[in-house]
């Protein structure tokens, strides 16, 4: 696997003749994120609740009898409710990260995700701790899961910056962030220790100057026409949010 480093971005000079970044006019930090719930057409996001969500999320882990879905994450796989209720309990006290649940058109909770390393005054967010069970998996509320905390962070809050970082090794991982629109930064090595084996660490990004291209991706994707009469992608979201310099590349 192979990761880029990005471009240099644009630069100005200051009257010492140094080179610097541009100036971010007007710039006052970006809101915090609370548990408001996030609402879609194919799901919705919503706080997480141990007492409303732990059976049917543990019911739609439990399909994943190899546990392949916990691989990367720091906890997991869970084989009895009551150890899913603990984590479940630990992340729904949680302010940093902030979980939510996703709740699929069925009403189902099929997965959990959180906003993380939130640093409003320096216009900075992740996303991460995404644990999307089978039922989840490849399907439209899945993306839109993804495009519902995207758009909070740039057209609500008003981040400058959304984060999203794997094992170096999660191949699902990288594919997902790069469909997503994320861009590659870099690995940082030895970043830490997780079930007792290194982790190197990928780095992904969206910034709000990339945002507007990529929302538009996204509606794109999420439209009726994009999608028959039995629920099948006409064009894949990849088509619409492959980046710019690489299509140039012809990669």
């Amino acid at each position: 696997m192979t990761v880029s480093f990005p471009s240099k971005p644009p630069t100005s000079t200051n009257a010492l003749g140094q080179e610097v970044g541009l100036p971010v006019p007007g710039w006052k930090g970006a809101q915090p994120p609370n548990r408001e719930p996030l609402l879609g057409r194919y799901c919705r996001l919503e706080p997480l609740d141990p007492n409303r969500h732990t059976d049917e999320l543990f019911e739609a882990q439990a399909i994943d009898t190899e546990g392949k879905s916990w691989t990367y994450l720091p906890y997991g796989p869970h084989e009895n409710r009551e150890d899913y209720r603990a984590l479940l309990d630990s992340q729904s006290k949680s302010s940093e990260p902030l979980f939510f649940v996703i709740v699929d058109e069925n009403e189902r909770a099929v997965g959990v995700a959180s906003f993380l390393r939130i640093f409003p005054e320096l216009g900075s967010i992740e996303i991460g701790h995404l644990y999307f069970s089978p039922r989840l998996q490849r399907t439209p509320a899945a993306t839109e899961a993804i495009y519902l905390m995207l758009r909070h962070v740039f057209n609500v809050l008003g981040y400058r910056r959304c984060e999203w970082k794997c094992d170096s090794l999660n191949a699902p991982s990288i594919s997902a962030a790069q469909r997503f629109g994320f861009r590659p930064e870099g690995v940082f090595r030895q970043a830490c220790v997780v079930k007792g084996r290194n982790r190197d660490t990928a780095w992904f990004s969206i910034l709000d100057s990339e945002w507007e291209t990529l929302e538009g991706a996204y509606q794109l994707w999420l439209a009726d026409e994009n999608f028959d009469s039995e629920g099948r992608q006409q064009q894949s979201l990849s088509r619409f949010t492959q980046d710019p310099a690489k299509e140039s590349e012809g990669s």
